[in-house]
């Protein structure tokens, strides 16, 4: 599972021109599901992204999360993120899960992230969409939960 994550003084999503779903300052994830993520990688990033310490506190320092700020999430699916373009000219989506797995993954996280009290608002799932945003900073950082490369998992994200 990957995530690109933004702070934002707010964010939109839209389909076929009408506004969908709106936040004020916040988060917004960027959500790719792999082929063999599962619910422990849905828990992970649920609480790294909740208590990741990015907001900027009294001193200017990051050091206020999500939850301490009281911000909103907002939650895009978004399989490109899983794209390998290593090879030719063409990005190979064959690391990203299937649309059935991908979206009961998605709505788990959605779920996971309200349950920790924060206001999640979310596109929709697979859509063409418009997504706005005026970034914090700017802050934008890439979150992963990665196998271990010895699973044979995620072959194209491991470290060699």
């Amino acid at each position: 599972m990957r995530a690109v994550i933004q702070r934002v003084k707010k964010s939109s999503v839209s389909v076929n021109n009408e506004i969908i779903n709106e936040i004020g300052p916040g988060l917004l994830v960027l959500l790719g599901i792999a082929k063999g993520d599962d619910t422990g990688d849905v828990e992970y990033l649920a609480d790294k992204t909740t208590n990741l310490r990015i907001f900027e506190d009294k001193n200017n320092k990051m050091n206020r999360s999500l939850f301490e700020t009281g911000g909103e999430m907002l939650v895009v699916s978004q399989f490109t993120l899983l794209g390998d373009c290593r090879k030719g000219r063409r990005p190979s989506f064959t690391d990203a899960a299937e649309p059935e797995a991908a979206n009961e993954l998605y709505e788990q996280f959605v779920k996971n992230v309200k349950q920790r009290g924060i206001t999640v608002k979310t596109g929709r799932f697979r859509a063409m969409m418009d997504v706005s945003l005026i970034n914090d900073g700017p802050v934008t950082l890439i979150l992963e939960s990665i196998k271990s490369c010895s699973e044979g998992n995620y072959n194209n994200f491991c470290v060699k």
